[in-house]
């Protein structure tokens, strides 16, 4: 295969798949429209990006492009739509960069409680203020609040534990019976969260349904003096309600990401809640630590030979979870060439398009049942496909989705 990096990504990586024979470009620099460029250039098979933002213009650059991997876990900067509609494999590699970005959570909590930012500006700067630095809370006893309990979530909740701080959860799919499995007290709802903590750490993904969660209702029900943690995806939170309450001296928030952060790797930019005394920001460097990126590098290489092998991609997040078919086909066959050609050219004629197939050869190769999904009853074709030479019987089946 032909492999293009547009980020930068663990040695290793590039090392392994090159080992294995495969045609490796790298190029960290890319983005926008150079990365167009690359992409109708190289014409590769697949794409690996970090941060870059894969859009439309991207995937359509190239008719050969069937794979795009996110080297991390959320994939809200590529174009699923656009991928999906030319039949682009979408892959991410979740919980790989979990430890890292929980160990950045406890880092961003820590510099808020003991104020280490401004304690390190003012000693580099010559000042000495000792008996406003010595004002810290500690974490001990106090209560903080996870929202999403992913692999990042649980990870900032075992932490947080050893820190003996009470956690408090709400993920949609967690239960109380899995909350007390994770040693956390389970909540029904965000805001439930927020009433009862005074630490809100933010780890989910960005969807329809999360984007601006948490917003002024969610943060006027935190606590005065409390602080919000954020190192999912900026778009969660209601920036502008967020700057409000710390302009107001009522909440404090640590950020390693945020809406206006440049998509470039380096440059200037500016943004009244990243300069704020009562914030402390950090470069979008969550999943920075070497361990991480060593293990997201190897699960690319997994992904990628995998893909190679199998044409399958693990960690798809793009495919269908159920398609619209209602019956099935149920052909047994001998195992010759053309036989199921013959097949699907009587369901073309039916005008029967096919949702999902499988062929399953028998033992000792000389026969075959091929069970072909469709969106509407195929009875009408039966006989006809009956009629086709080395097919040995056909059953039309109403699909029974509990058994799938």
């Amino acid at each position: 295969m032909r492999i293009l990096f547009a980020d930068k990504l663990a040695p290793l990586a590039r090392q392994r798949l090159e080992e294995a024979g495969h045609d490796v470009i790298v190029d960290a620099a890319l983005a926008d429209d150079a990365l167009v460029q690359a992409l109708a250039t190289h014409d590769p098979d697949a794409l690996v990006v970090r941060s870059t933002k894969v859009r439309a213009a991207h995937l359509e650059a190239t008719s050969r492009l069937s794979l795009v991997i996110r080297a991390g876990a959320g994939v809200n900067t590529i174009d699923l739509a656009t991928a999906g509609r030319r039949g682009v494999f979408v892959a991410n590699c979740p919980g790989k960069n979990a430890v890292a970005v929980a160990e950045l959570t406890m880092g961003l909590l820590l510099a808020l409680d003991r104020h280490l930012a401004d304690n390190v500006v003012d000693a580099r700067n010559g000042v000495w203020n000792k008996g406003a630095y010595s004002q810290s809370e500690g974490l001990k006893g106090r209560t903080i609040g996870i929202l999403g309990m992913g692999g990042i979530g649980a990870e900032v909740a075992r932490r947080a534990r050893a820190f003996d701080m009470q956690v408090v959860a709400w993920s949609r799919s967690l239960t109380p019976a899995a909350a007390e499995l994770l040693g956390v007290r389970w909540a029904g709802s965000p805001i439930e969260v927020a009433r009862q903590v005074d630490v809100l750490s933010v780890h989910l993904a960005l969807t329809a349904d999360t984007r601006g969660l948490v917003g002024a209702e969610l943060l006027a029900a935190l606590p005065d003096g409390g602080i919000v943690l954020n190192t999912s995806r900026a778009e969660v939170i209601d920036e502008a309600a967020l700057l409000a309450e710390v302009q107001a001296g009522r909440l404090r928030a640590g950020l390693d990401v945020i809406v206006a952060e440049p998509t470039g790797k380096s440059g200037t930019f500016d943004d009244p809640l990243a300069r704020h005394p009562g914030v402390v920001f950090t470069h979008h460097i969550g999943a920075s630590t070497q361990e991480a990126q060593d293990a997201v590098a190897a699960e690319v290489v997994r992904i990628l030979t995998t893909y190679d092998r199998t044409g399958r991609a693990p960690n798809c997040v793009n495919l269908e979870t159920e398609t619209a078919a209602t019956h099935q086909l149920v052909v047994r066959h001998l195992d010759k060439v053309g036989v199921l050609a013959s097949v699907l050219d009587e369901l073309r004629k039916a005008d029967l398009n096919v949702e999902e197939m499988e062929n399953t050869i028998f033992a000792g190769g000389a026969a075959a049942v091929a069970r072909i999904q469709v969106a509407a009853d195929p009875a009408h074709v039966v006989d006809a496909v009956s009629a086709l030479p080395h097919v040995l019987h056909v059953a039309a089946l109403p699909l029974d989705r509990r058994a799938r």
